[in-house]
């Protein structure tokens, strides 16, 4: 199998909240894992060890067979990371906010130009119908819209950076039953009918059960630890019982 992100032996003890204990986790090309997990588990952690923004106490963080933190500029950007408090920037447009998602393919002039006004429309319209986000909203400021809205700018965000990985940490929350199935929907590649190139692997954190159908594979994290890793068609009661009793 292709791996394009493995973790190896990895321990993080910075402080109670943030503890992961001897995480051994490969993802393959194509994987579109759910990782679930009671909060507080390790799963926020996880995410931000497998994207290089937390270093491990021990072990190693491999995208492609080398070392994350070896990584330059345009191998970064094939990681794309949907963060649980989102990260947007409140004084400029929904657009200049969804281009940010392409600096680490582009150049700082293009980076200013964007600050100075917003630049490659169409992309930005492609990614926000994706993301289920009326185009009357692309000149805006992030700062006028609600939670749910806010949360769909951020997706359209990450859509832009047209990565080859996706780490996304409780995208769906703030979004009604029916918008967060088509949202995953994006995110798993099941709808592909927008101008965008959407990553063909991806870790989802999410908290609802009644999503993992849509998967092909969970990993299940409890106190810290792996304790559950394996095809969706293979879950059963008996495994959700253990994970968040």
């Amino acid at each position: 199998m292709n791996t394009i992100l493995a973790l190896k032996n990895v321990d993080v003890g910075i402080e109670e909240k943030e503890r992961l204990l001897t995480i051994n986790l490969s993802i393959n090309h194509g994987d579109k894992i759910a990782l679930i997990g009671k909060s507080g588990s390790g799963k926020s952690t996880l995410i931000k060890v497998a994207n290089g923004t937390l270093t491990p106490s021990k072990g190693e963080v491999l995208f492609k067979g080398t070392d994350i933190t070896k990584l330059n500029r345009t191998q970064r950007s094939q990681i794309a990371t949907l963060w649980q408090d989102l990260r947007l920037i409140d004084e400029i447009s929904v657009g200049q906010n969804i281009n940010t998602g392409a600096l680490g393919r582009h150049s700082l002039f293009w980076s200013i130009s964007n600050l100075v006004g917003l630049i490659e429309i169409q992309k930005c319209i492609a990614c926000l119908e994706a993301s289920q986000l009326s185009t009357k909203f692309i000149n805006k400021r992030v700062s006028t819209l609600s939670s749910g809205q806010r949360r769909r700018v951020a997706i359209a965000r990450l859509l832009r950076q047209e990565s080859e990985l996706v780490l996304a940490d409780e995208p769906l929350a703030d979004l009604d039953p029916n918008l967060s199935e088509i949202i995953l929907n994006v995110l798993l590649k099941k709808r592909t009918s927008f101008e965008i190139k959407v990553a063909d692997t991806c870790i989802i954190s999410i908290h609802q059960p009644n999503l993992i159908k849509h998967f092909n594979r969970v990993v299940g994290i409890k106190e810290g630890r792996i304790i559950m890793d394996c095809a969706c068609s293979n879950i059963t009661s008996k495994h959700l019982n253990r994970l968040y009793d």
